[in-house]
């Protein structure tokens, strides 16, 4: 298990490098579209803000988060929808500080809660370890979709760790909910890091393989980019297919990307003034 420090940390530095990035906005670039549909610039950012509250409650008052998540799941395909939509609506210099107070609230609320005690989630239940890493890859993913927004490249940083680990963990997550047995064998997974170090998992005798650079392996789990855009190698029909149908966050698949529909991020760069 990671550090339960070290992971709350990255998870501050993560939402900094992202507050940098939409800090200096007009309002005009609030209402910039992202790749998601329907959702700016702005929807981004409450979702964001709406989730880390969510968040807190669990770790704060987790009977009182079970009912309402349970009242949201009576509308399961809208309930993100509609809270990203509300936030939207609120002045960006409003929703901007609502983001800031709810960043430093699962961050405290995340490193007092005992972390081997599960939390209340929707459909299921998560460590505090896990809630943690859930919310960096989660600001790391948004914060890709508004970098795309606003023509920015970002720096891929040692943070990715958390995202790449999750994509591995989730491997039968993918399967799961396309009603697909998942396979019995484990599978080696082995990324280059972005400072070029490797990042392995799985037995290293594995005949099921997956090759390739980090960030784009992250990218494909978190449905950023589509396969036919990254360099990622498969070897054996099984991780083959994996690549297709890899999903890093809870819920139904999403429709992803288009073949050449975003930037990568893969070059290297620094961004100013948003994501």
């Amino acid at each position: 298990m990671a550090d339960p420090g070290a992971v709350v940390d990255d998870l501050h530095a993560e939402g900094e490098d992202l507050d940098r990035l939409v800090a200096g906005l007009g309002p005009a670039r609030w209402a910039t579209p992202t790749p998601a549909p329907g959702w700016t610039v702005a929807h981004q950012i409450a979702h964001l803000a709406w989730t880390d509250e969510q968040a807190v409650k669990s770790a704060t008052e987790p009977e009182a988060f079970a009912r309402e998540a349970e009242e949201a799941m009576a509308s399961p395909d809208t309930f993100v929808d509609e809270a990203a939509a509300r936030g939207a609506q609120e002045p960006p210099e409003q929703l901007l500080a609502r983001w800031r107070e709810s960043r430093l609230a699962v961050q405290w609320a995340l490193s007092e809660h005992p972390w081997d005690v599960r939390m209340p989630w929707f459909l299921t239940t998560m460590s505090a370890a896990s809630m943690a890493t859930g919310r960096l890859m989660e600001t790391w993913a948004h914060g890709q979709d508004i970098a795309e927004a606003l023509g920015v490249r970002r720096t891929p940083t040692a943070r990715l760790r958390h995202v790449a680990r999750i994509g591995v963990r989730a491997r039968d997550y993918g399967y799961f909910m396309r009603g697909e047995t998942p396979p019995a064998e484990e599978f080696r997974v082995e990324l280059t890091a972005p400072d070029g170090s490797l990042w392995a998992y799985g037995p290293e005798e594995a005949a099921q393989r997956v090759t390739g650079p980090a960030l784009d392996f992250c990218l494909l789990a978190t449905q950023r980019a589509h396969r036919a855009d990254l360099a990622l190698r498969a070897e054996g029909a099984d991780a083959d297919h994996w690549l297709d149908i890899a999903q890093a966050f809870a819920g139904p698949p999403g429709q992803g990307r288009e073949p050449g529909q975003s930037g990568t991020g893969r070059q290297t760069g620094e961004g100013g003034g948003e994501a």
